[in-house]
C-alpha cells in the first residue's frame, strides 16, 4: 500500500512502549514493531485532518546518518522525517503508518532514532509448488516492507514447476511450467486431483516485479536451483540428465525429494545454466543470485560413466565435490558478472569458496559452520523461520489450515538469537535472518497471508532490533495494538492464535 492506511473505525487501546536505547527516553503511549533503539516523548504533536490518514511529512536527507537509519519528529506540529538515504526516510514512513493506524485524530509529540541491526532482513516465497499471481507476489512484497524487511527471495525453479520464462530455452515453460495433476493431502498418499497445473512469469513481469519492489526499497533474489530439484527442467531438456535424451522425465506431481538430478559430467549442463543465468542477470540486478544447492541425491552420479570420468579427471573421491565444482563454476561465471552466490546450507558438503555466502536452514548448525570458516551468513533455520509448519501445538483441535507438519508458535519466532553459539569474530559474518514461506500444502494467497502473519512480525524484530526486545508477552501487547489494525484494514488473512493466548 501507499503512505495511506484505511481509515479505521474506531481508535483501538495504546500500550505503553519504552526504547531499548539508553538516554533520557520516557515512556511514550505508541507501540511499534520493531521496536525502535529510541523513543523520547514530548511537545504538541500532530493533529490528524482525517483519522486513519497518514499527515503531511517534510522529509529530508542526512548524511551523517546510516542509509536504513531514520529520525521521525512530531514534536513541533508537523512530521518531519529524515533519513541516511531514501530508503532511511521509507522505513521512517512504515513507522508513521503504525503510529496514525493507533492515535485517531492525534499522534502524540515522539522523537523516534531507529536504524536495523542486519542489513538482510528477508522473507522467500516458493511460487513453484503453487503459483501465484504478480498481484499477489507484489501485496506480498508490501507485507513485507510494512514489516521493515529489505529482500525478497522469490523461489523460481523446482522439481513441481519451473516459472521464470528464459528464452534461449523456451521448453522451460513451455513443458516445465505445467504439472499433469497434484497430491492432494499430505505426502504419502496416492490420492491426486486429475487437473493439469501450472504458471509461469514473463520476462517483462518480473522486471515489473522487481522495479516493484526497489519503489519499496526490498532486493528481489531469484533463486534458480541446482543441481538437484531438476525434474522441469530436465522434463524440458531430457539430454541434461544422466539418463538421457531418452528417459521420459516428468514436472513431478507430488512433493519429497527426488533422485533426479543435473548430469554433473555433461559440458552442456554448464553452458544451460550459464545461459539461463545471463537472462536471470539481466532480468534481476541483485547482488546474489540463489543457486539452491540442497536436496541434492548424488545416486545416479556414482552410476553415470560422465560423472565418474569427471570424478576421475579431476582427482575427486567423493561425489559430494561434483557439488561443489558445478558450484564453484557458477560461482566464477557470476563473479565475473559482478554477482555473488548465495545457496542453502548443503553447499558446504564438498567444500566451497570463502567468497560463498550461506543460508542455513538445517537448523543454525550450517550457519555456525560456514561462519567459523570465515563465510558470510543468512540465518533462516527451519526451527525458527520455516512458515510453512503449524502454528499451535493442536493443528486439528485450533482449526488449523494444512500444512506440511512441524510446529512454529510466534514465541518460538520471537525467542531466535542470531548469534547463538558464535564468538565475537564469527557474529560479524552474520548478516541477517529470512522466514521461508514453502508452499506444497498452500494453494491459495490468503492461506500463504495466515501462515506469514503474524510471525513475520516477530522474525522483524529480530533482524532489526534484537537487542530493542521485551517480554513476548509485551511484544504480543505491542503486535496487538501497532499491526493488527493495518492487517485488518488491509483485509489480510492473519493467524489470529497468539491473540486467542494459543501456542
Amino acid at each position: 500500500m501507499k503512505y495511506r492506511i484505511l481509515t479505521l473505525l474506531a481508535t483501538v487501546a495504546l500500550a505503553v512502549l519504552t526504547s531499548c536505547g539508553g538516554g533520557e527516553s520516557v515512556p511514550v503511549e505508541l507501540s511499534i514493531i520493531p521496536n525502535p533503539v529510541s523513543m523520547q516523548g514530548g511537545g504538541k504533536g500532530v493533529d490528524l485532518a482525517v483519522p486513519g490518514e497518514l499527515p503531511a511529512v517534510k522529509t529530508s536527507i542526512d548524511a551523517s546518518l546510516e542509509p536504513e537509519e531514520y529520525v521521525l519528529d512530531t514534536r513541533k506540529g508537523k512530521v518531519r522525517i529524515k533519513g541516511g538515504s531514501e530508503a532511511g526516510i521509507f522505513w521512517g514512513k512504515q513507522t508513521l503508518i503504525q503510529i496514525v493506524a493507533q492515535c485517531g485524530d492525534h499522534i502524540p509529540g515522539v522523537l523516534i532514532k531507529d536504524k536495523p541491526a542486519f542489513a538482510y532482513r528477508g522473507a522467500m516465497l516458493d511460487c513453484c509448488r503453487h503459483f501465484f499471481t504478480v498481484d499477489e507476489v507484489k501485496d506480498y512484497i508490501d507485507l513485507i516492507a510494512l514489516h521493515k524487511l529489505n529482500v525478497f527471495h522469490w523461489h523460481l525453479t523446482e522439481d513441481q514447476g519451473w516459472r521464470a520464462e528464459i528464452k534461449q530455452y523456451p521448453r522451460l515453460t513451455e513443458v516445465g511450467s505445467m504439472r499433469a495433476e497434484t497430491l492432494v493431502g499430505h505426502y504419502g498418499s496416492d490420492k491426486y486431483d486429475g487437473t493439469p497445473y501450472g504458471g509461469f512469469y514473463t520476462q517483462d513481469q518480473m522486471r515489473d516485479v522487481v522495479a516493484y519492489a526497489a519503489e519499496r526499497f526490498i532486493t528481489v533474489i531469484p533463486e534458480i536451483e541446482m543441481p538437484g530439484h531438476a525434474s522441469a527442467a530436465l522434463a524440458s531438456y531430457p539430454e541434461l540428465g544422466c539418463r538421457g535424451e531418452n528417459y521420459p522425465y516428468k514436472v513431478q506431481t507430488t512433493w519429497g525429494v527426488f533422485p533426479e538430478i543435473f548430469c554433473a559430467g555433461n559440458p552442456k549442463v554448464i553452458t544451460f545454466l550459464e545461459g539461463v543465468l545471463d537472462e536471470i542477470c539481466d532480468i534481476f540486478p541483485s547482488e546474489y543470485i540463489h543457486i539452491g544447492g540442497d536436496e541434492a541425491p548424488r545416486d545416479e552420479w556414482e552410476k553415470c560413466p560422465e560423472c565418474q570420468a569427471l570424478m576421475k579427471e579431476m582427482g575427486f573421491t567423493r561425489e559430494a565435490e561434483l557439488q561443489s565444482y558445478i558450484i564453484k563454476t557458477i560461482e566464477d561465471y557470476l563473479a565475473a558478472k559482478g554477482r555473488k552466490i548465495i545457496g542453502w546450507d548443503e553447499i558446504l558438503d564438498g567444500g566451497v569458496s570463502q567468497s560463498a555466502t550461506v543460508m542455513s536452514w538445517r537448523g543454525t548448525d550450517g550457519g555456525i559452520a560456514a561462519a567459523r570458516m570465515g563465510n558470510d551468513v543468512v540465518m533462516a533455520p527451519n526451527s525458527h523461520y520455516y512458515l510453512d509448519h503449524y502454528q499451535t501445538a493442536d493443528p486439528a483441535a485450533n482449526g488449523e489450515p494444512l500444512a506440511i507438519g512441524g510446529y512454529l508458535p510466534l514465541k518460538r519466532c520471537y525467542a531466535f538469537d542470531p548469534y547463538e553459539n558464535l564468538g565475537d569474530e564469527e557474529k560479524v559474518h552474520i548478516k541477517g535472518i529470512q522466514g521461508n514461506v514453502w508452499t506444497e500444502y498452500i494453494a491459495s494467497y490468503p492461506h500463504v497471508q495466515h501462515m506469514l502473519l503474524p510471525r513475520v512480525a516477530a522474525l522483524a524484530e529480530v533482524a532489526w532490533s534484537p537487542d530493542c526486545r521485551t517480554s513476548y508477552e509485551e511484544f504480543v501487547k505491542r503486535l496487538e495494538t501497532a499491526l493488527l489494525p493495518i492487517y485488518q484494514a488491509r483485509g489480510c488473512n492473519y493467524a489470529d492464535y497468539a491473540f486467542k493466548g494459543i501456542e
